[in-house]
C-alpha cells in the first residue's frame, strides 16, 4: 500500500518506463492497444480478460473491431470511470499520464489492469517472459493550477522536450488540445484560457522553451523527467 493514498477529486502525474529502459512500444499496434486498454479498462466494474475481447491480436482492424463490438456491449456500465485522463504521451520507452482520481482507489486499480494486461499481451506477442515496466508506476500530486498547466504542456509536448521524432510522436493528447475532440477531459486545462485552444496552444509554446531550458536546474521539472 501506498504511503499517501490517492485522493478523488485530485490531479496525479502517474508514469512509468520499460524495465532497464528498454522499448515497451515496438509498434504502431502496441500505441495503439495500450491507448485502447486505457479506454476499456476505466470502470468501476469488472471486465473480464483482457483475451476476451481479442486484444492479443497483431491484426489492427481486428483489434479495432472486436474492442468496438466490446465497447457497445458494456455501454452502460463504461459510464462510471476509475479515473478521469486529463492528458498521456506515451514514448518508445515509457508513458505519462495526468490523472484526476473520480473512484475510491481508482488509480491503484486502472493502472493494476493497464500494466498487467498490457504486459500479458507485450510477452506473448513477443515471446518474452517477466516483468515489462520498472517496478510499481510513479506518482506525484499535483497541488496547483499553475503547475497543472506546465505539467500538460510538458506531456502534451514531451517528444519535443526530449527531442524526439518518428512513429513516437504521434501517440498524445496534444491534438485533442489544439483541434477537439478525443476522450480526455481538457475543461480543468483549457478553463484557465477561457476555452481558447489558441491562447493555450501559445501557452504551451512559451512554456516548452522554459521546460527544455530549465529541465536541469528546476526541481519540480527534474523530478519528472524519466532519463
Amino acid at each position: 500500500m501506498r504511503k499517501v493514498p490517492f485522493i478523488n477529486g485530485q490531479f496525479y502525474h502517474v508514469y512509468n518506463r520499460g524495465v532497464e529502459k528498454r522499448n515497451v512500444f515496438e509498434d504502431k499496434y502496441d500505441f495503439l492497444r495500450f491507448i485502447q486498454s486505457m479506454k476499456v479498462f476505466n470502470t468501476v466494474e469488472p471486465i473480464g480478460s483482457i483475451y476476451a475481447i481479442s486484444f492479443n491480436k497483431r491484426n489492427n482492424k481486428k483489434l479495432s473491431n472486436e474492442t468496438t463490438k466490446f465497447l457497445k456491449s458494456k455501454k452502460g456500465i463504461l459510464k462510471k470511470k476509475l479515473v478521469n485522463f486529463i492528458c498521456y504521451r506515451l514514448n518508445s520507452n515509457h508513458y505519462h499520464l495526468l490523472l484526476e482520481q473520480v473512484a475510491d482507489n481508482g488509480i491503484s486499480e486502472f493502472m493494476k489492469r493497464l500494466g498487467g494486461g498490457y504486459t500479458r499481451y507485450f510477452n506473448e506477442k513477443y515471446k518474452r517472459s517477466g516483468v515489462l515496466f520498472q517496478g510499481v508506476f510513479k506518482s506525484s500530486n499535483i497541488n496547483s493550477d499553475e503547475y497543472l498547466k506546465h505539467l500538460s504542456v510538458y506531456i502534451n509536448l514531451n517528444d519535443r522536450v526530449h527531442k524526439l521524432s518518428g512513429e513516437t510522436t504521434k501517440y498524445s493528447s496534444w491534438e485533442e488540445y489544439v483541434e477537439g475532440n478525443g476522450f480526455c477531459k481538457k475543461d480543468i486545462i483549457l478553463g484557465q484560457f477561457d476555452d481558447d485552444r489558441k491562447k493555450y496552444e501559445a501557452f504551451a509554446e512559451e512554456s516548452l522553451g522554459w521546460i527544455i531550458e530549465n529541465k536541469e536546474k528546476n526541481k519540480k521539472i527534474e523530478n519528472t523527467l524519466l532519463e
